[in-house]
């Protein structure tokens, strides 16, 4: 007597994702995993587990530090790493502020952007030919141009009409000296898969994804968080309310939204019913044209 065995569809997402991952560590020679601390690059994490263990990854970690993050992400990013046993490498904005590859007109300017030029160091410094990453399609129409494998000129350029088809998921790897990938193996889940796997797989994040009371001002539909970086403005009254972030970044562009949502259980009941995407509801650097994501993308940004 056969038994039927019921994937779910975090089951087939799953395998979709340590397929991708097994096929870079099967055909490239020297890749890495970007990993933050946020929630998808988390999710990466526990995924390259899976596609690995007991071995250990075949790729070191890559954080692109901007100086600006939030405490408690850095705190998290240092632990996991650690927990796992993993390499670790950080490369820092701010040495390439020091270098003069990096100029900002103001020394509390947003340096979300210019993270770009500090990945791209990094990518020439160790020879990455491929660099893995969390974003998502659902996430901002110029990420939704992505492919998978998403080829990368010898600039570092990305041109999204001179990408590789990838028919019946058969992957073309192929790059020339100085070229690379970057590498998206949760392209095709949503904000709500990635917590729904999180619930799933009880996996552990920093405490600002989730409802904490924290100091904001209200400044173009958005909740500022009130920092050194982010003071508000004569005009504005400071509020003290329960938020957590959806997305996390530079302080100097991401801002949390209001949430009573402790728990993963109650972030997907809150994003179950959300009309507006996690960067649209959170990012001040997606608000203008200047800054838009496929510009940015264009010069090198992941």
């Amino acid at each position: 007597m056969s038994v039927t065995c019921r994937r779910s569809h975090l089951d087939w997402l799953e395998s979709e994702a340590i397929f991708i991952l097994r096929e870079v560590a099967a055909e490239c020679a020297r890749p890495a995993l970007l990993f933050s601390g946020g929630k998808d690059s988390v999710v990466l994490l526990r995924l390259s587990e899976k596609a690995f263990r007991p071995g250990g990854f075949p790729y070191p970690l890559l954080h692109i530090d901007t100086g600006h993050n939030f405490d408690e992400v850095i705190a998290f990013r240092d632990a996991r790493a650690a927990e796992l046993g993993e390499r670790l490498i950080v490369r820092r904005v701010e040495d390439s502020i020091r270098r003069g590859s990096v100029v900002l007109r103001h020394e509390n300017d947003s340096r979300n952007a210019a993270q770009s030029v500090t990945l791209l160091e990094a990518i020439e410094e160790f020879g990455f030919d491929a660099c893995i990453g969390g974003a998502r399609r659902d996430e901002e129409k110029a990420r939704a141009k992505e492919r998978i494998f998403s080829f990368r000129d010898a600039f570092g350029q990305w041109d999204p009409k001179a990408q590789r088809p990838e028919l019946w998921d058969i992957y073309n790897t192929r790059v020339h000296p100085g070229e690379n990938m970057r590498v998206f193996p949760i392209s095709n889940w949503t904000e709500l898969d990635v917590w729904q796997y999180i619930l799933r797989e009880q996996l552990a994040l920093p405490s600002i994804y989730y409802s904490h009371p924290r100091e904001v001002v209200r400044r173009r539909g958005l909740l500022v968080p009130v920092t050194p970086l982010t003071p508000p403005r004569r005009s504005e009254t400071v509020e003290r309310l329960p938020v957590r972030f959806r997305t996390v970044g530079d302080i100097s562009c991401t801002c949390p939204v209001a949430s009573g949502a402790a728990d993963a259980a109650a972030v997907i009941a809150e994003t179950a019913v959300t009309e507006i995407t996690e960067r649209g509801a959170t990012r001040m650097d997606d608000q203008t044209s200047e800054a838009s994501m496929e510009r940015r993308k264009r010069e090198g940004y992941f």
